[in-house]
C-alpha cells in the first residue's frame, strides 16, 4: 500500500497545490507556442483528435513529472519518458520530430516549475518536498 503524503506546513500544502494549478493551466500554451516557432503551419495540420489525445496525455505527464520532481525520484522521469514513447511510437513515425519538440518542452516545463517549487520550499534537490 502507497503511504499518503501530507505537507508538512498549511504553506507547503498551498504552493504544491498552486504548483499543479499553475502548470496544469499553463503547459499546453507553452508547448503550443513552441510548436508554433518551430513551423507555422504546425496549428492546421494538426485533428482534433489528436490535439485532445494530446493535451489529456500532457497533462498527464505534467502531473507525474511534477509528482516525482517534488518527490525526489528524478530516475522515474526517465520511465515516464520511455514509456510515453513507446505508447506514442506510432505518433512518432508521422511526425516525429513535433512529437520530439512537444515532449521535450513539455518535460522541461514540468520539471522547471517543480524546481522552482522545491526552491520556494526550500528542499534542496535531493530532499523529498513531502
Amino acid at each position: 500500500m502507497i503511504p499518503v503524503v501530507v505537507p508538512s506546513s498549511l504553506f507547503a500544502a498551498f504552493v504544491v497545490v498552486l504548483g499543479y494549478v499553475v502548470l496544469l493551466a499553463t503547459s499546453g500554451w507553452v508547448v503550443k507556442t513552441a510548436l508554433s516557432w518551430a513551423d507555422d503551419g504546425y496549428a492546421a495540420s494538426v485533428e482534433d483528435t489528436d490535439r485532445d489525445i494530446g493535451a489529456i496525455v500532457g497533462k498527464t505527464e505534467n502531473v507525474l513529472l511534477l509528482t516525482f520532481v517534488l518527490a525526489g525520484a528524478y530516475a522515474a522521469l526517465a520511465i515516464v519518458f520511455a514509456a510515453k514513447s513507446i505508447v506514442r511510437s506510432d505518433d512518432m513515425k508521422n511526425n516525429s520530430l513535433f512529437y520530439l519538440a512537444g515532449t521535450l518542452v513539455n518535460v522541461t516545463y514540468s520539471v522547471v516549475v517543480g524546481m522552482v517549487l522545491r526552491a520556494i520550499l526550500g528542499a534542496g534537490v535531493a530532499t523529498p518536498v513531502f
